[in-house]
């Protein structure tokens, strides 16, 4: 009886640990961006493309572009890609002078869950 009951805890401590792993990646990671991370660009890109490893909630994510001195750059509204819910596209307004520039996203995922992050790149 007591094996029995040494299987039942190890396949209950198994099964707790894949959902409890599974749950914990549900979330939106950047997997990839235009301009890329430390990219340097010769010109002001159009807009700025995040894709995500999950579908997002457009409604509740917004993007941020700050450039020299710590300016705020304007963007146009926040869309999601219609034929890919995991791609935003923020259109740049304006165009950007040379210098370091920072993007801060945060989005919420299909699922609820709420990430975020920033990256450089530069206008030569």
């Amino acid at each position: 009886m007591s094996s029995i009951a040494s299987r039942a805890l190890c396949a209950t401590v198994f099964l707790l640990g894949t959902f409890t792993t599974a749950s914990a990646l549900a979330h939106a990671h950047l997997k990839q961006q235009v301009p890329a991370a430390d990219a340097q660009v010769t010109t002001t890109p159009q807009a700025l493309t995040l894709n995500f490893s999950e579908g997002i909630e457009v409604k509740f994510s917004g993007v941020e572009l700050t450039g020299p001195q710590q300016t705020r750059i304007p963007l146009g509204s926040v869309k999601l890609n219609e034929k890919d819910n995991t791609q935003l596209i923020v259109p740049v307004e304006s165009a950007l002078k040379p210098g370091e520039y920072q993007v801060d996203w945060h989005v919420v995922s299909v699922d609820g869950h709420k990430t975020q992050g920033q990256y450089h790149f530069s206008v030569k």
